[in-house]
């Protein structure tokens, strides 16, 4: 179920070509993989935070691992040992402010604990397969990129393959020297790969607002998942098991985080992705644009 549409940049959204001259079809699609295609609550980074944060006697909660997740894992990493309690409790154990040689010890120890444990979470979230197909009968080419480093992902897609999940193309966390989310250039690499002409008949979907961020950062109509990912973090069955009122409170409250990043349309999950994208052409046929 979708969000009502929300323009970020109106000047950008509401410049208006005759509807006769615009070709409305869209030609890509990018994908996020943890929380939007596979790993329902996007459990398998967040919690390989806390576990590998905590061998150095930090004590992180899960809520606190969520807070920078589509960003790389180094720099994910970086970004939580700035908050202010973590940096307290490193000051107390070590007796001095974290370095960058402290990012990259825990980076270290982060990478085998998540190459080992990111197998446990690879299941595709209930409707991908079948979006993937309905897109690729559609004509669409279908991108994606992700927070994982290619190590991770080495693990991560021969899986998640067996399962049905397939892609024409996969940037990892750090492939690219310029950089990760929320800079635009993972999505970018994206167009390059697949041959597209015009970045605005491509659409970003992303459980984070970083990807949501970046998305927009490459002039890309955006769709961000609300209940299946990093917004919500809960598992499929711990979803289900929500009484309504608490699930449609989680559901608005995901919605306006990822609406406030600049999602141009927000469902609940990939499984709901063929409407908005009919809603994004119908958009571009009337003459708007991203």
């Amino acid at each position: 179920m979708t969000s009502p549409p929300r323009t970020v940049n109106a000047a950008a959204s509401t410049s208006s070509t005759p509807a006769s001259t615009v070709d409305a079809r869209l030609q890509a699609v990018i994908f996020d993989w943890a929380g939007t295609l596979v790993d329902h609550g996007s459990l398998a980074p967040t919690q390989i935070f806390v576990d590998a944060f905590a061998t150095f006697g930090i004590d992180l909660a899960l809520e606190d691992a969520r807070g920078p997740m589509g960003l790389s894992k180094r720099d994910h990493i970086r970004t939580l040992l700035v908050e202010a309690h973590v940096q307290a409790q490193w000051r107390a154990r070590f007796g001095r402010s974290s370095s960058e040689a402290d990012i990259d010890a825990i980076y270290e120890r982060f990478m085998p604990m998540q190459i080992e444990h990111v197998g446990r979470y690879s299941r595709p979230i209930p409707g991908a397969v079948e979006t993937l197909a309905a897109l690729r009968r559609a004509g669409l080419k279908i991108g994606s990129c992700s927070g994982y480093p290619r190590q991770v992902m080495a693990v991560l897609l021969p899986q998640a393959m067996a399962d049905g999940i397939h892609v024409d193309h996969v940037v990892a966390g750090d492939d690219l020297a310029a950089g990760g989310r929320p800079g635009p250039f993972m999505a970018l690499a994206n167009v390059l790969a697949l041959g597209i002409g015009d970045v605005r008949t491509c659409v970003k979907v992303d459980d984070t607002t970083p990807g949501i961020e970046e998305g927009r950062n490459a002039g890309m109509w955006t769709v961000g998942v609300s209940l299946s990912g990093n917004e919500t973090g809960l598992t499929l069955a711990q979803l289900q098991a929500l009484p309504q009122p608490e699930l449609a409170a989680r559901r608005a409250a995901a919605s306006q985080r990822l609406l406030a990043a600049g999602a141009h349309l927000v469902v609940d999950s990939v499984a709901d992705l063929p409407a908005a994208l009919a809603d994004i052409e119908a958009r571009r046929a009337g003459g708007e644009r991203p």
